[in-house]
């Protein structure tokens, strides 16, 4: 693939609400180049994701066509566990569940009442929840998963590709490998890739079975990542 690059990006690149350490765009065209550079600043600005993104590295080329963008991010999204927020104490008749934040509260109560029922869950105040459940009912109930950070934040990296991607690149490959619940069209077959890489390709035509393998790979090859 025949490209020039804009490399008018230093390594430490500081926008409002973040920072990247590594941005580039390869373009056919130099006018080309520096219209998706802001473009790309724009979308990542208004999603909130130079908080999360790290290196971002984006290829178009018109004749192929081909949009290929490949990124790391900052820090892999983790599960949010019960014991992140809240402690318990286990009791012959009870378990009390000492809230710290609220923000998760919510889904914490429903999956509570899925669990063991409405009947067995009370909430006397903010900030705890009772639950009339045996002891052996309790274990394991600090590492019970709350909420899934990684399946939002993928959906909003997936969809600011597609925003920044050509109108018309209908024909697309994408994986975000920190995205455990979310079906994002992950490749099964690229599971090498660590635990922060994302990356999106798309097409007016039928993508070419190497395009990951070679192309994607180089992209990721130039941040310092092998696949």
């Amino acid at each position: 693939m025949s490209q020039t690059r804009d490399s008018q990006f230093p390594s430490d690149q500081r926008f409002s609400g973040g920072s990247l350490e590594y941005l580039e765009i390869e373009c056919t065209e130099k006018v080309g180049g520096d219209y998706y550079r802001q473009i790309v600043i724009d979308v990542l600005q208004d999603l909130d994701l130079f908080r999360v993104i790290a290196k971002l590295h984006i290829c178009i080329d018109p004749a192929v066509p081909v949009f290929v963008a490949a990124g790391v991010s900052k820090k892999a999204p983790q599960p949010v566990r019960l014991r992140d927020f809240a402690s318990l104490n286990v009791r012959e008749e009870d378990t009390i569940i000492s809230i710290g934040d609220e923000t998760h509260l919510a889904a914490l109560l429903k999956i509570l009442w899925d669990r063991f029922g409405a009947g067995h869950v009370d909430q006397p105040d903010r900030f705890t929840v009772v639950l009339t459940i045996a002891p052996p009912d309790a274990e394991g109930l600090e590492d019970l998963v709350i909420a899934h950070p990684g399946e939002s934040i993928s959906r909003d990296i997936i969809y600011a590709l597609q925003v920044i991607a050509p109108e018309g690149f209908k024909v697309r490959r994408q994986y975000v490998a920190f995205d455990d619940r979310a079906d994002t069209g992950r490749e099964s077959g690229n599971r090498t890739l660590n635990e922060r890489c994302f990356y999106y390709v798309a097409s007016e035509d039928t993508l070419p079975e190497d395009v990951v393998s070679k192309v994607v790979a180089a992209r990721f090859a130039l941040m310092g990542v092998e696949m």
